[in-house]
């Protein structure tokens, strides 16, 4: 008798072979893309994208967010509405999980602070629920890194055109209210000066203007200077016609060419000039603001430009920062100076940068 032939079975296929890798470009993309919906927080325009794209992420049935009203926006099938609520509410009130599988919502603490909660309907290891809180919570603490960089940056701007000397508008408007009767029409011209002036450095509220708008300014302030100190101050403006459109942060020259007439010129006894230059550098824009006055100790110019000298020279400290903050630690200002040898201030920045538009 033949023994009985032996059996034969298929093994199933490994569980890690029979389900596709994710890609994991894809996945740093989506990643990626959630960090910019939540740009304006769990109210902005965006969340509701951003629980779609954590939805499939998961590959739950549905996901929501929630700030801290408790208003939720789901992507895909929700769970049961009165559980759900109440579930969220007691997540806000206590601030620790609530829930398990296939109902579960954790909360999202941004910076120590209570910010909303995160939903998921589905079946879902806790771990990667966690994974996924903490990425909405980095997110949203980028968010608020950006939101207050911005509002340090604004606050920058207004501090620097709070510096513009009340000093040099008395002056100003003292010369033009001298030439009304004697020269009317030259009273005339530096009044729209003035009011160009003014507009320009004290009413404009963008972050960033172009190379051409800044020298337009300089040439306005330089009249009125001039009109103000008369023969004593001589001008030299030269800008390359290339780099007139290059974007730059609003108000950097106006401040360098008030310090180099303020402490340069006016405590000089002759006469001094002023020589404000653009050019193109390869890939970059090189401005110089150069005066032969009084010039200065290198040191003391160093602790200025640090921001470590209570002094009255004008925004130097703030233009470095708000340069270095935009383009990079390589780039700010460059201040070249001796006593008794005037002072030369350079500003280099790219001429194409993304993100500086005007």
């Amino acid at each position: 008798m033949q023994p009985p032939s032996g059996r034969v079975r298929q093994r199933p296929s490994p569980r890690w072979r029979s389900q596709p890798r994710p890609d994991p470009v894809a996945v740093l993309r989506t990643a990626r893309a959630i960090v910019d919906d939540l740009a304006d927080g769990l109210t902005g325009n965006g969340a509701r994208t951003a629980a779609r794209r954590l939805r499939g992420l998961l590959d739950v049935q549905g996901l929501a967010l929630a700030d801290l009203s408790g208003s939720l926006l789901w992507s895909g099938r929700p769970g049961d509405d009165a559980a759900t609520e109440t579930l969220v509410e007691k997540v806000l009130h206590t601030e620790t999980p609530v829930g398990r599988s296939p109902l579960l919502a954790v909360p999202l603490h941004v910076n120590d602070e209570l910010a909303g909660a995160l939903v998921i309907s589905g079946t879902v290891r806790r771990a990667a629920v966690r994974e996924a809180a903490t990425w909405v919570v980095n997110a949203l603490e980028h968010a608020r890194l950006e939101a207050s960089a911005d509002r340090a940056e604004q606050a920058e701007l207004r501090a620097l055109q709070a510096e513009i000397s009340p000093h040099f508008v008395y002056n100003a408007l003292t010369v033009i209210a001298s030439l009304v009767r004697s020269e009317p029409d030259r009273a005339r011209e530096l009044m729209l000066d003035f009011a160009d002036y003014t507009r320009y450095s004290l009413a404009r509220r963008g972050a960033y203007t172009t190379v051409s708008d800044e020298f337009h300014a300089i040439e306005t302030y330089l009249a009125l200077q001039r009109a103000v100190l008369g023969d004593r101050l001589r001008v030299q403006i030269r800008v390359a016609p290339e780099v007139l459109g290059v974007a730059v942060p609003y108000l950097i020259l106006q401040p360098l060419v008030e310090n180099a007439i303020r402490h340069g010129i006016e405590p000089h006894s002759g006469s001094g000039l002023v020589q404000v230059s653009g050019e193109a550098e390869g890939s970059d824009c090189v401005i110089s603001v150069e005066d032969d006055g009084l010039g200065m100790d290198p040191a003391k110019a160093k602790t200025v430009l640090a921001g470590k000298e209570r002094t009255d020279s004008v925004g130097l400290a703030n233009v470095d920062r708000r340069l270095r903050h935009v383009y990079g630690p390589w780039y700010g200002l460059v201040v070249e100076t001796a006593v008794q040898a005037g002072t030369r201030v350079v500003v280099r920045v790219p001429r194409f940068q993304p993100g500086v538009i005007p």
